[in-house]
């Protein structure tokens, strides 16, 4: 009754045979069922008992409702091409987080999952907020998760759209879009002044207090909040006047303190999503990534007007199976389209230098980086390129938003404000440039404007170069932004510190960050970024000796974790493949036992993700010992089809086989 979920008269009579009820309520009750002789006028009545705090507020003013759905209207724009977004209007109806999710960052998920999420149940955008069965009740906390850059923001756009023109979930009367980025402004807010300040047209926010209009909150990016989240010591508050603070509203409002009969939509990447207690979630849901078919349609959107580009495109793409993969996600398919557009756009120019295709992630971003300093977009005829001062000024730029990166990076902070860019000396006249509407995004929030990089590892990269140009010439450790450490010096030592740091981050937040570092050494990326971002030839002196250094980190005895995994991928962006290589020709050609030495079992774990060999069925016979099949285990996981004959197994490996395939996360179909 209080959700205005009127029932029928059977109803109404179901309820009237139930336990004793207030007179007031009890009175409602008899006019739904028939038996009052004043229905028009009841129903148009406001009740309320002081005794339990039941409000049954039935007139929503209709002025109010049709500007709440005039301002979300104008908001939406002609910004989303429904077209692109047919892969949001059906999202992946998941229990819970996988240990991958949890603990691993966002582009290792994709590496190892191979951009295939293991769930089978899917469920419909407009049947989000709707039970899912005749006998269960809506969600009231419904949360979203998805990697960055993968359409988070987008979903929301595209529902909202979607309410205010009338074509989705009808029965909600308001819905009220809310990011992290504005959350962050506050310091202290009540539930009331949180809907007045965010949606000044709403003039009396006591229907939805009280719950007699039924309202979605909706509360995107949670990874973007400057406050972690404690629901183990957060303050109950039950009153919606009073002002606590931001993170504290947000638990009281999650756990059904305030605004107990709004519906709540959080979406996060998924390491954040954590912070909520999964024994409050109703709903989780989570957005899969792009398919063959849309992949190749969001390209061809790209380059709308030269689709033998496209194809071009898209064919190199798939050509590397480890970029293939990431580029299941929008964000990053965009950047790899670009850069690899770039690149074949000017591979005439190229032709005498022996200049290959882009192909790891350094690489990539080096000819995105290059294309943004010199202003030499694809949608820019040539002519128009930049002046050498404007080269210069965008180069300083670039340092200046790569220390601002850094620290932004270990300190999980992904949204900037005017105060932050001041504090590391960023010209704020200088963010409307081209270069920096390519690389920062900006979005008016209350009283003032926040700033984001335009994707994770955009922040990542101006990170690594960051780090890289000052560790030549730092005395001090540079993860000490105080700079009050023991002294430091030479870039070898910043690099060794860099990469420890990496493995001993709980969070793995760092992993990408010393791909891009060990990236920077690489030859390759020398040659196409020396004169703009990095010295000519000048990596020579340490590269070798950061090669030592990856290595080191291999040579143990222990299980073969992701960071094992990452730590080849940061050979391979240094561009030392000599030991995948070895190993890859041994899978080939069977001739592995033996051979398998810890140095050796991280490449291989590397090459069950990347390599071709391992694409149709993972051949591991006659080549595994006990400890080696064990130390493999966990990533024994992510292959779809596995065979394991012929390796003398006893009961023991038969128990630890046992017990990987009752893992949520494990992806084996077939095992022989």
């Amino acid at each position: 009754l209080c959700r205005l979920e009127l029932p029928t008269a059977s109803e109404a009579a179901q309820v009237q045979a139930a336990s004793p009820l207030p007179e007031q309520v009890r009175a409602v009750v008899d006019v739904l069922a028939g038996k009052g002789s004043h229905a028009s006028q009841s129903l148009q009545s406001f009740i309320e008992t002081s005794n339990s705090q039941l409000y049954l507020h039935i007139p929503v003013h209709e002025p109010m409702v049709q500007k709440h759905l005039e301002s979300l209207q104008s908001s939406c724009g002609n910004g989303l091409e429904t077209g692109a977004l047919q892969r949001l209007t059906n999202l992946l109806l998941v229990e819970g987080l996988t240990d991958i999710q949890q603990k691993e960052h966002d582009i290792l998920q994709a590496e190892t999952t191979k951009g295939l999420p293991n769930v089978s149940k899917s469920i419909p955008l407009e049947k989000l907020f709707l039970p899912l069965s005749k006998v269960s009740i809506p969600p009231r906390i419904s949360v979203t998760i998805g990697v960055a850059g993968i359409g988070k923001s987008t979903l929301v756009k595209l529902f909202v759209c979607s309410w205010a023109k009338g074509d989705i979930n009808r029965d909600i009367m308001f819905v009220l879009p809310l990011t992290f980025r504005e959350l962050n402004t506050y310091e202290k807010l009540s539930a009331e002044r949180l809907i007045c300040s965010a949606f000044p047209h709403i003039t009396e926010p006591g229907c939805i207090l009280a719950g007699a209009a039924r309202t979605l909150l909706i509360l995107d990016g949670l990874d973007e909040f400057k406050t972690p989240l404690d629901f183990s010591n957060a303050a109950v508050c039950t009153d919606p006047k009073k002002e606590i603070q931001v993170d504290n509203l947000i638990t009281n409002i999650i756990r059904g303190n305030l605004l107990q009969e709004a519906s709540v939509w959080v979406t996060s990447r998924p390491a954040a999503a954590t912070q909520i207690p999964s024994g409050l979630v109703d709903r989780m849901t989570e957005i899969r990534g792009f398919g063959a078919a849309e992949m190749k349609d969001f390209l061809d959107q790209m380059f709308q007007d030269n689709r033998d580009l496209s194809s071009q495109v898209l064919q190199h793409i798939r050509a590397n199976r480890s970029l293939h993969v990431l580029c299941t996600i929008p964000g990053f398919c965009w950047i790899s389209g670009s850069s690899i557009a770039y690149f074949l756009k000017h591979s005439s120019d190229q032709s005498q230098g022996g200049t290959v295709v882009p192909s790891t992630l350094s690489e990539i971003y080096s000819y995105y980086f290059k294309m943004a300093l010199s202003g030499d977009w694809l949608e820019k005829p040539r002519e128009t390129l930049r002046t050498e001062q404007a080269v210069n000024t965008s180069k300083k730029l670039v340092g200046s938003l790569g220390r601002l990166a850094f620290y932004g990076l270990l300190r999980k902070k992904h949204v900037f404000y005017e105060q932050d860019m001041k504090a590391y000396g960023i010209d704020l006249s200088l963010l409307h440039c081209s270069l920096s509407t390519r690389l920062l995004l900006k979005e008016d929030v209350q009283a003032s404007t926040a700033y984001y990089f335009s994707h994770l590892t955009i922040q990542e990269f101006l990170a690594a170069l960051y780090y890289y140009t000052a560790a030549k010439r730092a005395i001090f450790d540079l993860f000490t932004e105080s700079g009050m450490s023991w002294p430091k010096l030479g870039f070898l030592n910043h690099f060794r510190s860099a990469v420890q740091r990496a493995l001993q981050a709980e969070d793995r937040q760092l992993d990408i960050f010393i791909r891009f570092l060990s990236g920077l050494l690489s030859p390759q990326v020398n040659k196409l970024l020396s004169g703009w971002l990095l010295v000519k030839d000048e990596h020579g002196g340490f590269r070798s000796q950061a090669i030592s250094v990856l290595q080191g980190c291999l040579n143990t005895d222990h299980a073969i974790s992701s960071r094992a995994v990452n730590t080849m991928r940061c050979l391979q962006e240094i561009q030392h493949t000599d030991t995948a290589k070895a190993v890859e020709e041994a899978m080939r050609s069977g001739s592995l036992a033996g051979m398998l030495t810890p140095m050796n079992c991280s490449a291989l774990a590397y090459l069950l993700q990347v390599s071709d060999v391992c694409l149709e069925e993972t051949n591991l016979s006659n080549c595994l010992t006990y400890n080696v099949c064990k130390s493999l285990l966990s990533q024994l996981l992510f292959c779809h089809s596995l065979r394991l004959d012929n390796n003398q197994f006893k009961d023991d490996v038969m128990e630890l086989l046992g017990s990987v395939l009752s893992v949520k996360d494990c992806q084996i179909q077939r095992l022989r």
